[in-house]
């Protein structure tokens, strides 16, 4: 009988225990950032369409001009940006914090389980009075 009462107090604080779990500590998300993915962010609209051109070519696809180029998104550690071709190709094109780049046909995007290739219109700066 004692053993019985032992038990039952025993699971009762157990029981007790699992409906207060104690809080858990925030955990904070690093970001690291390349000179290059940093430097993307800074080009012009043209020299940013060449360097994103050359990144397809040297994977070796094809996109004799870049009609619209522009970022994406942050995908895990890696800066997305996409380019658009005269020949109506997209590209999604990675660029990790090594400097290295990973690029996508944007038709693979979905399949792949990627973020879409849209553009992110850039934050405006408010107005000043």
């Amino acid at each position: 009988m004692r053993a019985q009462l032992l038990m039952g107090a025993t699971l009762a604080i157990l029981v007790a225990a699992c409906d207060n779990p104690e809080p858990s500590q925030p955990t904070k998300s690093i970001s690291v950032r390349s000179e290059q993915q940093n430097a993307l962010h800074k080009l012009s609209e043209e020299n940013l369409k060449i360097a994103l051109r050359r990144a397809i070519y040297d994977s070796g696809q094809k996109c004799n001009t870049v009609t619209n180029a522009g970022y994406v998104q942050e995908y895990g550690n890696l800066s997305m940006w996409t380019a658009s071709c005269a020949s109506e190709r997209s590209f999604a094109i990675f660029v990790g914090p090594d400097g290295s780049v990973q690029v996508r046909d944007c038709k693979e995007t979905e399949q792949l389980k990627l973020p879409a290739c849209t553009i992110r219109e850039p934050e405006k700066e408010p107005a000043a009075d």
